[in-house]
């Protein structure tokens, strides 16, 4: 492994062990989520994916903000929530057919670790423990989004 190539693997590391996603996870589990992890850096208004497009990572946001959005008849692209460094983006890779159910755009200067969705699904299947710490942590996301969801509707509602 060259200097670089290895430079490359320690700073996904440190980004994954400090990111709060991540919190308290195992060691042991950490090469199983690095394995195909890549670093993705997105510029303002930059598209990190787009909804209906097939899902095939977990984001892990580590500078920046970005917007979750999806496209309402009549009304246009609608930011459905604000997401900050420190949060996890991307739940769809989890539930087939794995597309992605809003789009993702930066509103400034973004870095993210990318998750090899497949990488995921695989060694959760193999390792049932990994799988269960990875799925506790999808759930607490989802229960998060649920709830930003729901106050962003009736902000929209009561507006």
């Amino acid at each position: 492994m060259t200097t670089e190539t290895q430079d490359h693997v320690d700073y996904v590391r440190a980004i994954m062990i400090d990111h709060p996603f991540l919190k308290g996870v195992r060691l042991r589990f950490l090469p199983l989520l690095m394995e195909g992890a890549t670093v993705v850096r997105a510029g303002a208004d930059e598209r990190i994916f787009r909804e209906g497009e097939q899902a095939r990572h977990l984001y892990l946001l580590y500078k920046g903000r970005l917007a979750l959005e999806t496209f309402v008849p009549r009304e246009g692209t609608t930011i459905v929530q604000t997401v900050e460094a420190g949060e996890a983006v991307g739940l769809s890779w989890l539930f087939p057919p794995c597309q992605w159910q809003f789009s993702a755009r930066a509103i400034e200067p973004c870095e993210l670790v990318a998750l090899d969705a497949n990488n995921l699904r695989e060694k959760a299947h193999e390792n049932p423990e990994f799988g269960y710490d990875l799925l506790t942590r999808m759930a607490k996301l989802m229960w998060q989004r649920l709830q930003n969801t729901r106050r962003r509707l009736v902000e929209l509602y009561v507006a």
